[in-house]
């Protein structure tokens, strides 16, 4: 076998659609879109559109409210940090908080900061500095001697 002798599979080709190039192409005039209105014409993307009948997004309730100024935490039990420290990833001594904790790989990352739920056992005396920890959390944390320091939370854009 040459290259010169190299060729693809038959029937594995086709040829593009040539619209609107005379009757006798089968997909002239028009040039299949049908005939004559507003989708027979170029540029034209109606989302939503359904003719006239009342659209499916107007048609559904819409209940609740969505507030875009709300803080999103990322939420990290004490068990896992204890996880963390028992796999060695995370220094018990040295003060914990978000970019210890994102370096550790606990968190991907830090959102609006991070919140410490009770979920889990700790073992370890640790020092946290955390946006915000549950009050079960706080007492487990000071009942293994630890202790945590809650940042002030970011002030709202005025």
């Amino acid at each position: 076998m040459k290259l010169n002798e190299i060729k693809d599979n038959e029937g594995s080709t086709h040829s593009r659609k040539r619209l609107g190039r005379g009757i006798g192409s089968g997909s002239g005039k028009t040039g299949g879109r049908g005939v004559k209105g507003q989708k027979s014409r170029s540029g034209v993307a109606i989302n939503g559109f359904e003719g006239g009948q009342m659209p499916i997004y107007r048609r559904l309730p819409k209940r609740g409210f969505n507030n875009i100024f709300a803080s999103d935490f990322v939420v990290v039990s004490v068990g896992r940090i204890q996880a963390a420290i028992d796999a060695g990833k995370l220094d018990a001594k040295a003060t914990v908080d978000a970019a210890a904790l994102k370096a550790a790989g606990v968190i991907r990352r830090a959102k609006d900061g991070v919140r410490v739920l009770a979920d889990g056992e700790l073992k370890a005396k640790i020092t946290l500095e955390v946006a915000g920890a549950s009050k079960p959390a706080v007492e487990k944390i000071e009942k293994a001697g630890g202790k945590v320091t809650l940042l002030s939370a970011p002030a709202a854009a005025e």
